[in-house]
């Protein structure tokens, strides 16, 4: 396991994140801890969500940023601070490094989404886009710090910044003083490791679970001593991590009472939930805890669960594709093959029909080469959105009466049946 590049912190207690909590009072907003009604019928447990999403930066990574650069002397504020993130953090370092007027350098993935990237320019802080993961984002973020004798600045792997994020736990239990666990997503471990600290010091029983992304098992494989294939493209990019903290697998190893992890799937049908039953945008990473209770609902059912909603820095156009995605999921929008007729008028009438039943036409293309398909005849493939798979059912029993023989295929144009 690759270290640091500062030496390790000391260990991480209950007393730093009071004192975290004394630097950021009136510096970071104190975010609202809500039940969750809609994902509580869902998952049969009861859950309250707590909306980090409503911060500055649309992150908890100012808590953690903010309590970092506080702590700075002023020989290290002069010579400014180096970071590498995928988009919350350096969006954190960047605004409150500008708010104490320090000179702040990001570098982060080529991968990262647009809408990160330019937040955190805006923010004025120079960014250095380098790398296709963190771990190769860390390797010029550590060249530059050497060169230019700036301070690290890591997005887990501090003590002072574990400190900063554990500050959630002790707001979520001051709301509601009886969770029986947390579900908190990790990526380098800084954000379960502080919380997981501070909510076992307040409520010792509470269970602390964590959730990775299933293509990014790294502290699942250091924990259990697996060796999980770990890559690949996600949506929680912000908890793509190959390398997890030096400081912080031993606070998860003694603290975190179990490990979920969560599929590609899954994490789109979290994001979908947040945004059509609570009405609030989570990012991939910031949906994870809801992920890991549709991955293992037997898990949480029954309990009264708190989930951080870490970010909502999401590109509007992945969040407008997870929508569709999960219409088509729900067979709410699906594609229909017709055998008609080739000749004038037909395309209009089953436009008619199908308008008639109640469907809505969202594309039509002719399939006039099928081999299967008779020379004066040809195949219309329709993608429509229907109110569910009774109503389907109901549009393709009247078109076969109607002489117009239809079934659904696949998006990609297998047949379903």
């Amino acid at each position: 396991m690759t270290a640091a590049p500062d030496a390790l912190p000391p260990t991480l207690t209950y007393a730093d994140i009071l004192a975290a909590r004394a630097v950021l009072a009136g510096q970071v907003m104190r975010t609202p801890m809500l039940p969750a009604p809609p994902l509580s019928a869902i998952t049969g447990a009861e859950v309250f969500v707590k909306y980090e999403n409503l911060q500055v930066t649309n992150s908890f990574k100012e808590r953690g940023a903010l309590v970092k650069l506080a702590s700075l002397d002023a020989d290290e504020r002069r010579r400014g601070v180096i970071a590498m993130s995928a988009g919350n953090h350096a969006q954190a370092v960047a605004l409150h490094a500008s708010r104490l007027g320090i000179p702040a350098t990001i570098v982060m993935p080529v991968t990262t989404p647009f809408v990160k990237v330019a937040a955190t320019r805006s923010h004025g802080a120079t960014v250095v886009l380098d790398g296709e993961t963190l771990a190769e984002s860390q390797v010029r973020a550590e060249a530059i710090q050497a060169a230019e004798n700036r301070v690290w600045v890591h997005p887990y792997d501090d003590a002072a910044v574990m400190a900063g994020q554990g500050t959630i736990a002790c707001e979520m239990l001051e709301d509601v003083p009886d969770l029986d666990m947390l579900v908190i997503p990790i990526g380098g471990g800084g954000l379960i490791g502080g919380n997981a600290v501070a909510a076992k010091a307040i409520r010792p029983g509470i269970s602390i679970i964590g959730v990775e992304a299933g293509l990014y098992p790294s502290m699942w494989n250091a924990i259990r001593g697996e060796n999980r294939p770990v890559g690949g493209p996600t949506l929680a990019e912000g908890i793509a991590v190959k390398i997890v903290g030096r400081s912080t697998l031993p606070v998860v190893r003694d603290l975190v009472d179990d490990i979920v992890l969560a599929s590609e799937s899954e994490l789109e049908r979290a994001v979908n939930l947040y945004l059509t039953r609570q009405k609030t945008i989570a990012e991939g990473a910031g949906a994870a805890g809801l992920a890991a209770m549709l991955a293992a609902p037997e898990r949480f059912r029954g309990a009264r669960v708190g989930l951080i909603l870490c970010g909502g820095n999401i590109d509007p156009r992945i969040l407008a594709s997870i929508m569709v995605r999960e219409l088509e999921r729900e067979g709410r929008i699906v594609s229909v093959r017709i055998t008609i007729p080739d000749r004038p008028g037909v395309l209009g009438m089953v436009a008619t029909r199908l308008g008639s039943l109640g469907a809505n036409i969202l594309g039509v293309e002719h399939r006039r080469l099928f081999l299967d398909t008779p020379a004066k005849g040809t195949k219309l493939d329709v993608t429509l959105e229907v109110r569910d798979g009774a109503h389907l059912h109901e549009i393709l029993a009247a078109l076969e009466a109607d002489g117009l023989p239809a079934a659904r295929i696949e998006t990609g144009g297998g047949q379903l049946g």
